[in-house]
């Protein structure tokens, strides 16, 4: 054992040698539950601001778990274990677990543990204790050292008494004596002054942020193959900031596995950590792997995991000097690459060059002016980008002028035309990077000003020509580069140098990008598509529909989010999940949506099928857990449709999209989206309660002459029962049940006799009304229609009626119906003159529509002469 020379290093050691085998193998995850347990109650009573001020936020077990398991050997005769932020020791602990767990058991294992918290040590000790037993009950070897001192600066120590023996061959290196480690390294800006700056440089690495420093050291201090799994940042995967690190590291590590989360908060939320990070296996060795292993998940409870395998010159680009981390989650992304790799220009091939602006606000906040002025020029910030363009004076907090006086000339650019775009977004945007023109002929100054949240693309300080601006401008804001720039940049800047790093086309092409744009800029559907057209057609990758199929999973994330579901089922999961439930493929539009009968399995076929989602084998579950139960709750589904009495934890259970939210997500792109929408969502609360109450009941039940029938679970049908019950009972008492629609089609009452009685003939049920009643006491046809998510019975549909019951000798009525009044606003303008409404929360009112009485009949010669 090697004690620290430091003075302010403490040891604490301990060996046991335990020589019998027991049974009691499972008891592992005991282990992690105490240790998580008391992690738990440790992290109420850290103070925030402590936790901020070192970096460092305690390991939550399901992430320590997750990483342990990243290990590939664990069957070594002797292992040495470095966990070098310790904390309580939920790392070290779960990795414990895992080796007690190994069918194939080492005989000694050895750990050494960093921590310098005092509060922290004494909880580190009871962990090591707990690992003690469990190490004892499978008969494993094991022994502890807490080292209670600074690990950068132990760490340098040890590297430079190994560089000093390694001089000497009969020494021991102590540098490099571990097999293993595993890391949560504090996440810390450190000052370029600094004492732990001048021991990192001691050890060959630049960098300004201690946990690149913590997985240098770390990294050296391993024995030649040994193992690394550390949770991080991805900031390091790119950037400038750590290439020094990513030079290090990527020497003498190679990357096997990379584990990425798609929630920010998620990974370590008791601490409301807001934070992208990864977790990365490597091994000490400077021959790479053919290929790595990234798997993806939403969180480290999240079971369903995409896994995808990349060639590692993929990952890591053998000439490029940056030596950027390209990870590369699935075949879409693999795709996305490809076609960025078809842009082979840079913005020094193209003459061109980006800066950041150069107004910084609170440093110019005396020459800033909230209105123009005589003697002042435009001052541009991100609030005044809007549709391709710049929208100027915008009125907002922010000003809008600074003043062009001498003190402020170098703080200003010619007025020409630029490209313009932001510098920061938020991690819920749609788009990452978000481009304009800035088109000088709208401005009549000789100057401008470039706020500094800005970025501008210039050529040597002068501007562009609109066409090119134009065209660069649509390149930008493509689906294709915000889903490059995403895949590369685990952060919410989109700073100058990631810019400049971007593949362009080339001159000709970006005029001809820009050639047809005009005042009004295009969509992002139509810049795609001239994307597609104009830049990518000739390729071999313009079959794949790569933007169409990235565009359909953005579009059902916006629908999942504009039905109110929470953060936890915004994600890609729950997306590819209900575009599978419509039988929607990524060409498809929506009006083509479905409601097939599918298995969780069938679901996760789907995906692979016609998305490129690839996950791994066994982890169906957490669609169920985590996505079905939810739209079940939401009512947006219904399970077993096809079998009542099939229970909902069997095998064999199948689900379907529900009948209104089918009907409603078929208006999606259109205009009727938003009424139908609006509609439904003013329903969906009626619609979940009824759910709630009725979900030991198979099918609604109504009674039609004097017989019970049933109804299939459905928002529609809800609605439609309340009008057998209810409406029928008051407005049309005595009346006769002539036809139900059913929303499945596996029911469907229809008195076809009496209806061709009264002189109609239906060849087809198509557009047929939901309900008809024949009021016999007034020999009325009353024709009713049940509004959940399509429409009312509005003039053209009143026409289609007039048109379907032409034949009819006696009078129609026609009511639409609503669950509540808030579904009814938002289709009060819509409904036709000389028909009726009936709310179901208020069952005995009627309301007419420029009528004396309630419930009038409509008289076709009257609407004639009027």
């Amino acid at each position: 054992m090697i004690v620290p020379s430091s003075s302010r290093a403490l040891v604490a050691s301990h060996n046991s040698s335990f020589g019998f085998t027991s049974l009691a193998k499972l008891s592992s995850g005991n282990l992690l539950a105490e240790v998580d347990l008391r992690r738990a109650v440790v992290s109420l009573k850290l103070r925030q601001d402590k936790k901020v001020s070192m970096g460092q936020f305690l390991t939550p077990g399901s992430v320590a778990q997750l990483m342990a398991g990243m290990f590939n050997r664990l069957d070594l005769p002797e292992i040495s274990l470095l966990d070098a932020g310790a904390g309580i020791g939920s790392l070290l602990a779960a990795f414990v677990a895992k080796v007690c767990q190994q069918e194939k058991q080492t005989s000694s294992l050895r750990v050494v543990a960093y921590e310098i918290d005092p509060f922290l040590i004494g909880y580190l000790h009871q962990t090591l204790k707990l690992c003690e037993r469990e190490c004892e009950n499978v008969g494993i070897s094991f022994n502890y050292e807490i080292r209670e001192t600074d690990f950068i600066e132990d760490a340098v120590r040890l590297l430079q008494l190994g560089l000093l023996n390694s001089a000497m061959p009969t020494a021991v290196n102590y540098a490099t004596e571990f097999t293993h480690a595993i890391l949560n390294p504090p996440y810390l800006k450190i000052n370029a002054h600094s004492q732990v700056r001048e021991l990192l440089r001691s050890i060959g690495l630049e960098t300004s942020n201690l946990y690149t420093g913590f997985m240098a050291a770390t990294a050296q201090l391993l024995k030649p193959s040994g193992e690394f799994v550390a949770i991080t940042p991805r900031s390091f995967c790119n950037g400038p900031y750590f290439r020094d690190f990513r030079k290090m590291f990527l020497e003498m590590m190679a990357l096997e596995q990379v584990h990425l989360f798609e929630s920010r908060q998620e990974t370590f939320s008791d601490d409301d950590v807001l934070q992208e990070t990864i977790i990365i296996q490597a091994t000490k060795q400077r021959q790479k792997s053919s290929s790595v292993i990234i798997n993806t998940s939403y969180g480290a409870n999240d079971d369903l995991i995409l896994s995808h395998s990349v060639p590692y010159s993929e990952l890591v680009h053998p000439n490029d000097l940056e030596q950027f981390i390209y990870i590369i989650p699935d075949k879409i992304s693999q795709q996305i690459v490809q076609r960025m790799e078809l842009f082979t220009c840079t913005l020094k091939d193209l003459g061109l060059t980006v800066s950041t602006g150069r107004v910084v606000d609170f440093r110019a906040k005396e020459y800033l002016r909230k209105n123009p002025e005589n003697n002042t020029v435009p001052l541009i910030y991100p609030v005044n980008l809007s549709n391709g363009y710049v929208e100027y004076p915008k009125i907002t907090k922010k000003p809008q002028a600074i003043v062009h006086i001498k003190e402020t000339a170098n703080l200003l650019i010619p007025n020409e035309h630029y490209v313009i775009s932001k510098r920061f977004s938020s991690k819920e945007e749609k788009r990452r990077v978000v481009a304009v023109v800035y088109d000088a002929s709208q401005f009549n100054y000789a100057y401008v000003g470039f706020e500094n949240h800005l970025n501008y693309f210039h050529k040597d300080g002068h501007g562009l020509s609109i066409t090119l601006a134009r065209g660069l401008a649509v390149y930008l804001n493509s689906t294709l580069v915000d889903a490059f720039f995403r895949l590369f940049n685990g952060h919410t800047q989109v700073n100058a140098t990631d810019l400049r790093k971007l593949n362009y086309p080339n001159l000709e092409q970006l005029l001809s990008l820009g050639t047809g744009i005009k005042e009004e800029f295009p969509s992002v559907r139509e810049i795609d598509q001239l994307i597609e057209n104009q830049l990518l057609s000739m390729s071999n990758l313009s079959d794949n529909n790569l933007i169409t199929t990235k565009s359909r999973i953005d579009e059902a994330l916006q629908i999942l989010t504009q039905l109110g579901f929470p953060q936890a089922q915004l994600n890609e999961r729950s997306a590819l999940t209900l575009l599978a439930l419509l039988d929607l493929k990524p060409t498809d539009s929506w009006q083509l949506a479905t409601y097939p009968l599918m298995g969780i399995t069938p679901m996760m076929n789907f995906m692979g099928q016609y998305y490129g989602k690839t996950y791994k084998p066994n982890t169906r579950e957490t669609v169920r857990r985590q996505t079905v139960h939810q739209f079940l709750d939401a009512a947006l589904i219904v399970a077993n449709p096809d079998d009542l009495s099939r229970a909902i934890n069997s095998p064999k259970t199948v689900y379907q999209i529900e009948n209104s939210a089918l009907e409603l997500i078929r208006t999606y792109g259109t205009e009727e989206w938003e009424k139908s929408i609006n509609t439904y969502l003013a329903s969906i609360e009626t619609l979940k309660k009824q759910y709630a109450q009725e979900r030991e009941m198979s099918r609604i039940p109504i009674v039609v002459n004097g017989e019970i029938k049933t109804l299939s679970p459905g928002g529609q049908n809800i609605l439609i029962e309340k009008i057998i019950n209810d409406f029928a009972l008051c407005f049309t008492p005595n009346g006769k049940l002539i036809y139900i629609g059913d929303t499945d089609e596996k029911f469907t009452y229809f008195d076809e006799a009496t209806l061709t009685d009264l002189g109609v003939n239906i060849d087809s049920h198509g557009k047929m009304p939901d309900v008809i009643i024949h009021f016999t006491t007034n020999n009325w046809l009353v024709l009713i229609e049940a509004v959940t998510s399509h429409g009312p019975i509005n003039p053209k549909r009143k026409k289609e009626l007039e048109v379907l019951f032409r034949g009819v000798q006696i009078p129609l009525v026609m009511v639409t119906t609503f669950l509540s009044r808030k579904a009814m606003v938002a289709y009060l303008a819509e409904i036709a003159w000389e028909t009726d409404v009936w709310v179901a929360e208020d069952s005995t009112h009627l309301i007419h529509f420029n009528g004396e009485y309630l419930l009038q009949a409509y008289q076709i010669e009257n609407k004639q002469t009027s």
